[in-house]
C-alpha cells in the first residue's frame, strides 16, 4: 500500500484475495466479498478459475503474466463482478523451490481503473503543457503547484511554491485576478475566458492578455481546498479582434455622410484613443475646389488639415489647427511608414516623411499612411503614441493602410459628389427665376422644395414670363424623376416654354408645340426610328412631364389656362373665397394624340392665383381630392390671417408637408392687378383709307388726356402706319388700342393671319419702310396670332414724371 495513493489497485482500496500456487482461494477481504458477491466462507477453498465467466479461459488469463508482479484483466461471471482489472503480487516463498507459495491478487472493476488512470494521465499532461499556464492555489490564494509555463512573460520567478500573484505581478493586475479567484472560491461558480492584462514588476512593458478560467477544488466531504486557474495567452487573438473592431467602426463612420471635413473628424475620433494618442488627417486641397487631385507620380502636394484628435505635446498655438494649409513632398514613396523617436536617438530611425520629420507629432511612436484612389493622392493619415504604450507593429500599419484606402474612396466620392452637386445647384439656380417679382400687373412669391435637399435640384420648375401688351404668363411644371437628369430635362422644357411664349402663342397651342418637343426628346434618346427594332414602343418615362400654362390680361382681367396633365390652379378672390379653376387637364407632355383645352376665367383685381405641383397635394393623402381640399383650406386660412404674400406660401407648405419630402414641392402665388379703364382706350375702324386721319386724331386726343404729349408724334406715326397697312393688306375691321401701363402700348388688330415681315427697301421703292421706321422709333415691337387674326403691338417708355 502506497501512502496517500488513491489507485483502485492499491491494497488499501481494492478487493484482495490470497491464493496458493494452485489457484485456491485461502483468504479474502470484505471488499472482495462485495465485488465478487460471495461471502468469505463461500470463497474459501474455491479455485480462482471457477469465478471466470468461461473457466476454460484460465490459461489465457495466466498468459498475461510478464514478471513476478503482473497485471491483467479477466471476465468474471455476471454474478461474480463482471470485467475486472487485477494485479498479482507474490507473498511467501517456498522452502525448497524458492518460489512463492502464496499470492496476493488485487482486483477492481476495469471501468473504475480505466477512469482513474485516464484522470491521472490528464493531470500529468496538463501540467506539462507549454501553451496553457496552470496554477493550483490554496484558500489563501497561495500557489501550491504550477506547470513550467505558468505565464509566457519575463519576470516570473523560477520557484513559485507558496508565492502570491502580487509577489511578481503588477499590483493592479494581481488585484483584478485575485478578486475573480476569490469569487470562484466563495460561490463555486467557475470562471471562463476572463481577459486579464498580465505585466510583471520586473518588466512592466505592454504585457500580455491572458484568458483566465478557474474552478473551485473540493474534497470528498465538500471541504473547499482551493482553486485551479488556467491562463491562456490570447494577446494576438484579442489584438486582431480589436483591429477588426476598429476597422469596422472606422468603416461605419466613413459611410455616414459625404463631407470631407466631417468624415475625417469622425475618423480621428475613432482612432483616438483606440489606436493612438494623437491622430491628424490632411486632405488634398483639390477636394475642396472640386478639381482633380495630383497624381501619385507627383512629389509636391497641397493639403489642408481637416481633423486633429488628441493633444500634440509642445505644439505651438494654432500649429495643428484645422484648416491650415500644408505643403508635402512625398519623396517618391507612397508606402505607409512606422517610426520611433526613441530609435532615432540611436541613429536607427526611419527616413523622414517628406519635408516634415517623422517625429512632427512629438510622441515616441508613430506611423502614417497615404489616402490614394484612382491613381491620385487625396491626403494622408498620421497617428502617434506615447512611451506608455507599445510601439506600432506591422499589423498596426496594415490596419492603418486599410483604413486609409477606405477613407480615400469615401473622400474621393465626396469630392465627386460635391462637384456634381455644385454644378447641379448652379444650373438649377440659373434656370429658376427669382423667388419673388413685382410688376405693375402682377406680384409673385414662390416656395421651392426639392426632394433631394442635399443637392437642391429637382425636376419641378416655375416661371413668370412678361408678355406683350402688359400681359404676363405664369408657368408651373413637373418632370418625372429627381436629380441632375430631371434638372437637365426641366432646363430644356423651361427654355422651350420661354421661346414659345415669346411667340405669344395661346396656352393650348403652346402646350401642343411643347408636347411635340417632348416626344422628339424621347425619340432622340431612343436612337431614332431607324435604329429601333420593329414593334418597339418609344419609352417616354425618362422625359415625362406635366405643365400648366396661364396667361393674364390686365386690361380684360381675364386668365386663359391650359394644362398638360397638371392639377388646376386655385383662385382666391379678395373676399377670401378659394376655388379651383374648372379645368379638364390634357395628357402629360410626350403622350400626344389628344388636344389641350383652354379655359378662360375672369379674375377681380387683388385676386390671388395659386399654381403648384402634385407634391403639395399628394403628401399623406391617398385620394387626390382630399389633398386638394386640404390645400384649399390651408390657403383660405392663410388669407384670413392677413399674412403678407411672402409668408403665405411657406405657411401653407409647412402645414401640408410637415415631414421629409417624398416628392418635389413647388408653389407659385401671384396677386393680379388690372389696368384701370382710364388707362386704356380702344377703337374700331372700317377698311377705308379715310379713317387713318380719324385714327391719328383719336390717338393725339387720348395722349393729351394722359399728359403724354411728348410721345404724340411717335405714336401718331406708328398708329398711322399700322392702320394703313392693316387696311391695305388685311381689310376690315381694324382695331386700335392704347394702353398706359409700365410703358405706352399701341396695338392694331386685323382679321388676317399673315405676319408682317420687316425688310430693307431699295432706294427706288416708294414703300416698304413702315416697319423699319416703327422698329427704329419704338423700344419693342412684335405681333401675335389671335383667334380672329393677328395683333401688331409696340412699346414706348413713358417719360419721367414731373
Amino acid at each position: 500500500m502506497i501512502p496517500g495513493s488513491d489507485d483502485p489497485l492499491d491494497a488499501g482500496h481494492s478487493a484482495a484475495l490470497v491464493v496458493d500456487a494452485e489457484g485456491t482461494i485461502l483468504r479474502c477481504t470484505p471488499a472482495a466479498e462485495t465485488l465478487l458477491k460471495r461471502s468469505a466462507a463461500e470463497l474459501h477453498g474455491r479455485r480462482v478459475w471457477d469465478l471466470l465467466a468461461v473457466p476454460a479461459n484460465w490459461r489465457s488469463v495466466l498468459g498475461q503474466r510478464d514478471g513476478p508482479v503482473w497485471e491483467g484483466r479477466a471476465e468474471l461471471a455476471p454474478d461474480s463482478g463482471g470485467e475486472v482489472q487485477f494485479r498479482v503480487l507474490p507473498l511467501v516463498a517456498g522452502e525448497r523451490t524458492g518460489r512463492s507459495s502464496e499470492f496476493l491478487v488485487l482486483g477492481a472493476p476495469r471501468v473504475l481503473v480505466a477512469q482513474w488512470r485516464q484522470s491521472h494521465a490528464f493531470m500529468r499532461e496538463l501540467f506539462l503543457q507549454d501553451r496553457i499556464g496552470l496554477a493550483v492555489l490554496d484558500n489563501e490564494l497561495r500557489l501550491v503547484r504550477t506547470n513550467t509555463h505558468l505565464l509566457p512573460y519575463s519576470g516570473v520567478p523560477g520557484e513559485l511554491y507558496g508565492a502570491r500573484l502580487g509577489d511578481f505581478l503588477r499590483e493592479q493586475d494581481a488585484r483584478v485576478i485575485d478578486e475573480r479567484l476569490r469569487e470562484v472560491l466563495a460561490t463555486g461558480v467557475p470562471l471562463v475566458g476572463f481577459d486579464a492584462e498580465v505585466r510583471t514588476v520586473v518588466d512592466p512593458g505592454p504585457g500580455r492578455i491572458m484568458a483566465l478560467s478557474a474552478f473551485r477544488l473540493q474534497g470528498a466531504k465538500g471541504l473547499v481546498m482551493g482553486v485551479t486557474a488556467l491562463f491562456v495567452d490570447v494577446t494576438e487573438q484579442r489584438l486582431t479582434r480589436r483591429r477588426l473592431d476598429l476597422l469596422h467602426r472606422a468603416t461605419t463612420v466613413l459611410s455616414t455622410n459625404l463631407s470631407a471635413e466631417e468624415i475625417t473628424r469622425d475618423l480621428t475620433d475613432v482612432l483616438v484613443p483606440a489606436l493612438a494618442d494623437v491622430a491628424v488627417v490632411d486632405v488634398a486641397e483639390a477636394v475642396f475646389t472640386y478639381e482633380e487631385p495630383g497624381p501619385e507620380s507627383h512629389h509636391d502636394h497641397a493639403l489642408r488639415r481637416t481633423a486633429v484628435a488628441g493633444d500634440v505635446p509642445g505644439a505651438s498655438p494654432g500649429g495643428f489647427a484645422t484648416g491650415a494649409r500644408v505643403a508635402v513632398d512625398t519623396g517618391g514613396a507612397l508606402s505607409g511608414r512606422v517610426w520611433s523617436n526613441r530609435a532615432s536617438h540611436h541613429g536607427s530611425a526611419h527616413a523622414a516623411e517628406g519635408v516634415e520629420a517623422p517625429d512632427t507629432l512629438a510622441l515616441a511612436h508613430g506611423m502614417s499612411a497615404w489616402l490614394r484612389a484612382r491613381g491620385s493622392v487625396l491626403g494622408r493619415i498620421r497617428v502617434a503614441r506615447g512611451d506608455d504604450r507599445p510601439p506600432f507593429t506591422g499589423e498596426d500599419l496594415a490596419l492603418l493602410e486599410e483604413i486609409a484606402s477606405r477613407a480615400a474612396l469615401v473622400v474621393d466620392n465626396a469630392r465627386r459628389y460635391a462637384r456634381e452637386r455644385n454644378a447641379a445647384v448652379g444650373l438649377q439656380r440659373s434656370l429658376l427665376p427669382s423667388s419673388s417679382t413685382d410688376t405693375p400687373t402682377v406680384r409673385t412669391a414662390s416656395v421651392y422644395l426639392p426632394t433631394d435637399t442635399a443637392t437642391g435640384v429637382s425636376g419641378d420648375w416655375f416661371d413668370v414670363i412678361p408678355l406683350s401688351s402688359a400681359r404676363v404668363a405664369l408657368v408651373v411644371g413637373d418632370v418625372v424623376g429627381h436629380g441632375l437628369q430631371a434638372t437637365a430635362t426641366m432646363a430644356r422644357l423651361r427654355t422651350a416654354v420661354r421661346t414659345l411664349a415669346d411667340l405669344d402663342l395661346e396656352p393650348d397651342e403652346l402646350l401642343t408645340h411643347l408636347d411635340d418637343l417632348v416626344s422628339q426628346f424621347a425619340i432622340d434618346a431612343d436612337g431614332g426610328q431607324a435604329s429601333r427594332p420593329p414593334g418597339t414602343e418609344i419609352a417616354f418615362g425618362s422625359f415625362g412631364a406635366t405643365c400648366l400654362y396661364l396667361t393674364y390680361d390686365p386690361v380684360t382681367r381675364r386668365c386663359l389656362v391650359a394644362s398638360a396633365g397638371h392639377p388646376p390652379p386655385a383662385v382666391a378672390t379678395p373676399d377670401g373665397t378659394v376655388a379651383y379653376v374648372d379645368l379638364s387637364p390634357g395628357p402629360p407632355l410626350g403622350v400626344g394624340g389628344l388636344p389641350f383645352e383652354p379655359v378662360e376665367v375672369e379674375v377681380a383685381d387683388g385676386s390671388l392665383l395659386a399654381l403648384y405641383t402634385d407634391g403639395l397635394i399628394e403628401r399623406g393623402h391617398a385620394d387626390l381630392d382630399e389633398g386638394m381640399a386640404a390645400f384649399r383650406q390651408a390657403l383660405s386660412a392663410s388669407l384670413e390671417a392677413g399674412r403678407p404674400l411672402e409668408e403665405i406660401g411657406p405657411g401653407v407648405v409647412r402645414g401640408l408637408v410637415p415631414g421629409p419630402l417624398s416628392d418635389d414641392v413647388t408653389l407659385l402665388l401671384a396677386t393680379v392687378r388690372g389696368v384701370s379703364p382710364e388707362d386704356s382706350a380702344q377703337w374700331t375702324f372700317a377698311a377705308d383709307p379715310s379713317v387713318v386721319a380719324e385714327a391719328r386724331a383719336r390717338v393725339l386726343a387720348q395722349l393729351s388726356r394722359w399728359d403724354l404729349d411728348e410721345l404724340a408724334f411717335t405714336t401718331e406715326l406708328v398708329a398711322s402706319e399700322l392702320v394703313t397697312n392693316a387696311i391695305r393688306y388685311a381689310g376690315g375691321p381694324v382695331g386700335l388700342r392704347l394702353i398706359r401701363a409700365a410703358s405706352l402700348i399701341c396695338e392694331v388688330s386685323d382679321s388676317s393671319g399673315t405676319q408682317p415681315r420687316m425688310r430693307r427697301a431699295h432706294a427706288t421703292e416708294e414703300g416698304g419702310r413702315g416697319l423699319f421706321l416703327i422698329a427704329q422709333l419704338t423700344d419693342r415691337w412684335g405681333s401675335r396670332y389671335t383667334r380672329s387674326g393677328k395683333t401688331i403691338w409696340t412699346e414706348q417708355a413713358l417719360p419721367p414724371r414731373r
